[in-house]
């Protein structure tokens, strides 16, 4: 690996634009005497781009997967450059002035990233959609979700060491790409800086390959899906703990509020809250020994502290305590009917046993079966 810089620009049918963005790249390279190397990972070109490409004396790679991260892992993959700097091939980015990605690689930083909003959006370079709704609420989500500290989250220009990019594991395959990089480099805690980036208008005279709504939901679900805390452990922690606090309430006596008297139907839908928020703090498990076993996410030393406190003993000695005392319930409440020689009932006073009864024993054999299927989960990385 003799080369300072690759510059991986993804392409598809991109002949009007790419030649100037080539050429912008070798350009910089001449002008700042670095080795460098332009790699165009194509994508399927159908309109001549490759020939152009060549040329030009550009590598190209050829994707036969499709899909913007697939191009643009083929172009990583090939890269021999210590420096990994990538970008659209639609000229809305200047190949020409990357002094300042270069500049903050060597000084040691693992990820670089523009920032349009901060460098300069030019007139029409993007869409009203994108500049005033997409970009600012992913990017927001981004920032909340990972506490980043980002202001784009999704400028294509961007920069990293070839180590860097082998210890993120990319895996996605469409536009959604952009942020795992970003989510992937702030999970590893890379030294992260953005620097401004001017958007130019592209020069394409056919429709972006983006896809607004489509692409952005794939953007906001892998979001969501990278994050468990705010997609399972907060809304569970939240529903469990309103449950919780109402259902004993609701135990203890009926609640007045106005005209309106709470009572024992209202304690069945808290008692609901009560089981779907466990719901919710399970899976939030689940998907971390999951995407940690298979590698999607890096290991915690909270992960290690929390999982290895609980295990498959401890979780089936709670779910049966929790079974025996609902059982325990429901005889005490079977022996009230038999104190009335099994005739009418008080609705409000029995139900008042019978639900948290049924509830306690609902998540004791939760609890049981998670255990279990914790430990499977876990069997993977005990072997590693």
């Amino acid at each position: 690996m003799n080369k300072e810089i690759s510059v991986i620009m993804p392409c598809l049918n991109e002949a009007e634009t790419l030649a100037i963005c080539i050429k912008k790249a070798t350009s910089f390279f001449k002008s700042q005497a670095i080795e460098g190397e332009v790699i165009i990972a194509d994508n399927g070109s159908t309109d001549g781009s490759q020939e152009i490409a060549t040329s030009l004396g550009a590598r190209v790679i050829n994707v036969p997967k499709k899909g913007y991260g697939n191009a643009l892992k083929g172009g990583f993959n090939a890269a021999e450059g210590k420096y990994i700097i990538m970008g659209d091939a639609d000229d809305s980015y200047d190949f020409s002035s990357l002094t300042l990605f270069v500049s903050k690689l060597r000084e040691g930083n693992d990820f670089v990233i523009g920032n349009r909003f901060k460098g300069g959006i030019m007139k029409n370079a993007m869409p009203f959609l994108h500049r005033y709704l997409g970009n600012p609420v992913l990017s927001f989500l981004g920032r909340l979700f990972f506490k980043s500290s980002i202001g784009d989250f999704h400028c294509g220009l961007r920069g990293f060491s070839n180590d860097a990019y082998s210890r993120m594991n990319l895996t996605t395959t469409g536009m959604e790409f952009a942020s795992e990089m970003i989510v992937k480099a702030h999970l590893l805690n890379f030294k992260i800086v953005e620097v401004p980036t001017i958007l130019y208008k592209d020069g394409r005279t056919r429709k972006p390959h983006l896809k607004t709504w489509s692409d952005g939901w794939r953007h906001l679900r892998f979001l969501l899906l990278y994050s468990p805390n705010w997609l399972f452990l907060i809304p569970g922690v939240t529903l469990m703990s309103l449950g919780f606090v109402l259902s004993v309430l609701l135990i203890i006596s009926p609640i007045k509020v106005s005209k309106i008297t709470f009572d024992v139907h209202t304690l069945l839908y808290t008692s609901s809250a009560l089981i779907v928020g466990f719901q919710f703090v399970v899976f939030y498990g689940l998907t971390k020994v999951f995407a940690v076993t298979q590698q999607l996410l890096p290991k915690s030393k909270r992960y290690d502290s929390f999982f290895g406190y609980i295990n498959l003993e401890k979780g089936l000695i709670i779910g049966f305590l929790l079974i025996i005392a609902g059982v325990a319930m429901s005889f005490y409440g079977f022996s009230l009917w038999s104190d009335l020689d099994y005739g009418t009932l008080k609705t409000s006073g029995t139900l008042r046993i019978i639900i948290p009864a049924v509830t306690i024993i609902i998540i004791g054999v939760q609890i049981i079966l998670y255990s279990f299927f914790f430990s499977i989960l876990g069997l993977k990385d005990e072997k590693n």
